[in-house]
């Protein structure tokens, strides 16, 4: 019984033929029979798949006479691709140790340039044929690097000249991306332009990539006026990009060439917007051709458009984008038109990274921008303020450092900001203008600024009249909605800052008033600020610096030559000279003191000299 039952739980098996394999299988066989089970010299038609690969087609044969191979001759040939393979790599090793041999040589510091050259002749000399594959090599490719450096321009055109088949292939590759940028920093003008017109059609592709981008950017950044618009109209649309020769030189702005070449604004829209929106994605925003198609993308974005393209900038990505011109206006239209939900996201990505953007040239206006424009000043105050707190000193003497201190002691000062940087204050994007005007409490100077500028130029850039650049009082930025005045007395006085700062200038005044960009933030600060801001609150300590200067100019003339003397007498030295003699005529205080304490009875002392 047991037994019974075990065969019936038991997987049946399939009941087989007895006979060789070759013979034909029964009914129950899945496979197809073969009518003969002895081997014959025919070919049945219903063997699709053959159980042997074939060999190598011959040219001139028909695939009726090609033969598959045998076990054993599939065997041999697997081994011989095998050993050439394995010859072919011993033969890259061996050319890779060879060429590091030479490299190890010919960048040391203490060797003749005569011994360079040779050991670079010979370092292109084995390399020549195989330079495309040698480039991306992480070993090979920076003895390559280094010869390209150092090998002469004879050299160096045969090398470009192997390259450039394989230049937009080697642009996306991690080790030979930095061969493709030194060549191009070697480049002749000819070969520049053939290796930018070589770009056409691939922009957008090699700007969403990681490492493609850094050569676009590289190319943009060597590239002369005609050569970057020419890199720029692709990314407009797709008209430009197909038609080479539609857009002259003349036509730079974005709005200028829609309107030249009569194209749907829409349609341009909407290829900016899928080449943007992949950028934004992956994060790659540090590159200057970046920044100046958001800017052109700003002039024609719609409000929906615009206020996405803000949102996903504000946070850590647009403090990796404020080092440029374009990007520093970029940031500066994130921060002026960005809800206050941005904005805070905007500030605390610049946690930690404040003295950083304060002493960049770009990124100093951006939190001029920040200061003059935000309203939620317990937040400025955390993380701007206290950071600017922490490095005052370096901050004061530094031409772009002292620019945010400016802006609160003197805002928008003509003397302190160039004509570019007001215009940079004074951007908006159109289809969200509306929105700061309703906003805005009042209107001023700077509304008129920019109506006039819109209807003259395309440009989001506004051109500030000259009749209005000696206005001390221009307020050109516009978007918070607190009287400007209380915003900037939370954050100067009551945060501190103020009285830190006149503490720094009377510590430092002698270095402060010999200091070419010092001397501003002395005078400011002596003289209470724009409006007398600092009055009444920190007189006391604006009479300490008084007697602070005062005290320096008391200090006997120096009769040493200048040669042997360590420091110019403060009334002889050329900057402090001249912040004394405004101080004097804008502040009665300062000059009751300074004679007082200075200059009382040293008259016909001082009056011998030219400067005082």
């Amino acid at each position: 019984m047991a037994a019974k039952k075990q065969e019936k739980s038991g997987p049946k098996k399939r009941k087989q033929i007895p006979g060789t394999k070759s013979e034909t299988y029964s009914s129950t066989s899945k496979k197809p029979k073969f009518l003969d089970s002895k081997p014959s010299n025919h070919r049945s038609n219903d063997f699709k798949k053959p159980s042997k690969p074939f060999k190598q087609r011959e040219p001139g044969l028909d695939n009726e006479k090609q033969v598959p191979l045998s076990k054993r001759e599939g065997r041999l040939r697997a081994k011989e691709l095998a050993e050439s393979r394995k010859k072919k790599r011993k033969r890259h090793y061996n050319l890779e140790q060879e060429l590091a041999h030479l490299w190890e040589k010919m960048r040391r510091r203490n060797i003749s340039k005569e011994e360079r050259s040779k050991l670079v002749s010979e370092a292109v000399e084995k390399m020549k044929g195989k330079i495309p594959e040698i480039a991306c090599s992480h070993v090979s490719s920076r003895v390559l690097q280094t010869c390209v450096k150092y090998c002469s321009q004879a050299e160096k055109d045969a090398i470009f000249d192997e390259l450039q088949p394989h230049l937009l292939t080697l642009a996306c590759n991690t080790y030979a991306v930095h061969l493709v940028t030194k060549m191009l920093d070697n480049a002749s003008k000819k070969q520049l332009a053939g290796f930018i017109s070589s770009l056409r059609g691939h922009v957008a592709s090699l700007l969403r990539h990681m490492v493609g981008s850094v050569v676009v950017e590289h190319a943009y950044q060597l590239g002369n006026a005609t050569q970057k618009q020419e890199l720029l109209v692709e990314l407009y649309s797709t008209e430009l990009q197909l038609f080479k020769d539609l857009v002259s030189k003349k036509e730079g702005r974005l709005l200028d060439i829609i309107s030249k070449l009569d194209l749907q604004k829409s349609s341009v829209l909407r290829h900016m917007t899928s080449v943007i929106q992949p950028i934004l994605e992956k994060g790659i925003i540090d590159h200057s051709i970046i920044h100046r198609v958001l800017i052109e993308y700003f002039t024609i974005a719609e409000k929906f458009s615009a206020t996405d393209v803000i949102k996903q900038l504000s946070g850590p990505l647009l403090v990796r984008m404020i080092h440029t011109r374009d990007g520093s206006r970029v940031g500066m239209l994130c921060v002026k038109h960005g809800s206050a939900k941005e904005r805070k996201k905007v500030i605390k990505g610049m946690k930690a990274h404040v003295r950083d953007i304060a002493l960049d040239q770009r990124g100093s206006m951006v939190l001029v921008c920040l200061l003059s424009v935000v309203d939620d000043t317990k937040l400025i105050t955390k993380v701007v303020i206290h950071e600017l707190q922490e490095n005052l000193k370096d901050l004061v003497l530094d031409k772009n450092g002292r620019r945010p201190l400016l802006q609160l002691l003197h805002p928008n000062g003509s003397r302190y900001f160039t004509l570019d940087d007001l215009a940079s204050l004074s951007l908006s994007i159109p289809s969200l203008s509306n929105k700061v005007e309703s906003d805005t409490q009042s209107e001023t100077k700077s509304s008129e600024v920019n109506r006039s500028g819109e209807e003259a130029s395309s440009d989001l850039e506004v051109i500030v009249d000259e009749a209005n650049t000696n206005d001390d009082d221009l307020h050109l930025v516009e978007g918070g909605k607190k009287d400007p005045s209380i915003r900037r007395q939370e954050l100067l006085v009551k945060s501190g800052l103020a009285e830190r700062l006149v503490d720094i200038c009377t510590e430092n005044a002698g270095e402060l008033l010999r200091s070419n960009f010092g001397k501003d933030v002395i005078y400011e600060v002596a003289t209470g600020g724009d409006g007398g801001i600092l009055h009444p609150i920190l007189d006391e300590k604006l009479n300490a610096l008084y007697e602070a200067i005062a005290s320096l100019v008391a200090e006997p003339k120096s009769e040493e030559s200048k040669e042997e003397s360590k420091e110019e007498h403060i009334l002889e030295n050329f900057h402090s000279s001249r912040t004394i003699r405004k101080l004097i005529l804008d502040c009665p205080t300062f000059a009751s003191t300074l004679w007082n304490k200075a200059l009382k009875g040293k008259c016909e002392l001082w009056a011998q000299g030219h400067r005082p």
